[in-house]
């Protein structure tokens, strides 16, 4: 009962800062940035991050590609059948590890994310969490319309404070990332682009000793999209250049760990992105194509999140596997400095 009494106060203080304008560090960065905004041709040398506030852990669970088109023919009222459509089980598995955030990585509702659709299909599995739910879009939210108007609508205040759908908040030590990797349909990902300078303004602003960021698209991949960052390359170099630890992708319908790289793929033990493809949220599965040299851990056929504890200076993930499955994937790491 008192984790309850305390993840509904969090929740309520969440919902309430993703309303307001950027507040010291708890609160998410709106666009457009103003007095201190950095000019994309400047050198930025990432600040140092010193004494920390160190907080309890918190956990977060992740996952995207989720929720089947109603019309589906294997949609069964929500529930799914054999192996499609079966984002309700994963919702279970969402509710049993009651976790302080749920990150839902694009592609929430298929096929072309209409508001209609969200409302009567995520609404009845994943829509159950909305209240604690963080989201970004996938390229199915656009795929009914230029301005993903189903996502944004069904989301609300939870898809951040611009109709473009990026953001930031903290939770516990940690800062979380929230990018829109659909650079066709927001001006763009590269200098000059409007969130391209608001995550560069973020990041030189606003340090954080551990950080996670959480798009669609992921920068590396064993599955059928391969390594497909959608053009946000320049995202993952500033990324990278300031110190980001972990990054949650799905498109790709599988679940994949990967040794930490640098902005180009290139395996970087020590300042490298650590990178998780979770496509895994209920819809259906890929297959894997070739297995990428620095792949280590996969599977394409057990549906469900990735828990992540998020502590001072460290990190724990464990895969929780959902409708009866077997596989999991688990270890910890250490948060690193910038190069």
């Amino acid at each position: 009962m008192r984790r309850a009494l305390l993840r509904g106060a969090g929740l309520a203080i969440g919902a309430l800062l993703l309303a307001l304008p950027t507040v010291g560090h708890a609160a998410p960065l709106a666009f457009p940035t103003t007095a201190a905004q950095i000019a994309p041709g400047q050198p930025v040398i990432a600040p140092a991050v010193t004494s920390a506030t160190r907080s309890a852990p918190v956990t977060v669970v992740a996952a995207g590609d989720i929720a089947c088109d109603p019309s589906n023919s294997l949609f069964n009222g929500g529930r799914g059948s054999g192996r499609y459509c079966r984002a309700a089980a994963v919702e279970n598995v969402i509710h049993a590890a009651d976790p302080d955030g749920v990150l839902a990585l694009g592609d929430e509702q298929y096929n072309v994310g209409k508001l209609k659709a969200f409302r009567r299909s995520y609404a009845k599995s994943w829509g159950q969490e909305l209240a604690r739910t963080y989201p970004v879009p996938g390229n199915h939210e656009y795929e009914a319309s230029s301005r993903a108007y189903g996502y944004f609508t069904y989301f609300g205040s939870r898809s951040g404070p611009n109709p473009r759908g990026w953001y930031s908040v903290k939770l516990g030590s940690w800062r979380l990332i929230a990018l829109n990797s659909n650079c066709w349909a927001v001006g763009g990902c590269s200098g000059g682009a409007p969130q391209y300078r608001w995550l560069r303004h973020l990041l030189a602003t606003r340090p954080s000793e551990c950080s996670l960021a959480f798009m669609h698209h992921p920068l590396l991949s064993s599955g059928m999209h391969g390594d497909n960052e959608s053009g946000a390359r320049p995202l993952w170099k500033l990324l990278y250049h300031f110190g980001v630890d972990v990054a949650l992708v799905g498109h790709d319908h599988i679940y994949e760990r990967f040794a930490p790289v640098n902005a180009y793929g290139v395996k970087d033990k020590a300042h490298g992105i650590r990178e998780f493809v979770v496509g895994t949220g209920g819809a259906m599965h890929y297959g894997i194509v070739k297995v990428h040299r620095y792949s280590q851990a996969r599977n394409t056929r057990a549906f469900g999140v990735l828990r992540l504890t998020l502590r001072s200076g460290a990190y724990d993930w464990k895969f929780l596997p959902a409708g009866g499955a077997t596989f999991s994937d688990s270890g910890t790491a250490r948060c690193h400095a910038a190069p």
